[in-house]
């Protein structure tokens, strides 16, 4: 059976706005919080301890950057995909 991106997409199988990163007020002020709560940690650490935070936190970083590469991926093959169904249903229909 061939997968069906527009099926797909009508019956649920593919939500893509639960893949969506949102910046709404609520996480900006989340974000803020947790800078302020890192500037409280490193005031009270050493400086080899502050180097250690700051390269755990760019390896955080990297991770999410990661896993953001994939969903751009997976994103743009999922609109890759809906198009090519698209384009043939278009054939269908003018072949009618």
């Amino acid at each position: 059976m061939q997968y069906s991106i527009m099926e797909a997409l009508f019956e649920g199988k593919i939500i893509p706005w639960e893949r969506q990163n949102s910046y709404s007020s609520e996480r900006l002020a989340l974000e803020d919080k947790i800078e302020s709560e890192k500037r409280y940690f490193t005031k009270k650490m050493s400086s080899d301890d502050c180097e250690r935070f700051q390269t755990l936190e760019d390896l955080y970083l990297e991770a999410t950057f990661d896993e953001q590469v994939g969903i751009y991926s997976h994103g743009f093959t999922l609109g890759a995909l809906l198009m090519m169904e698209i384009m043939a249903k278009g054939d269908e229909l003018k072949n009618k």
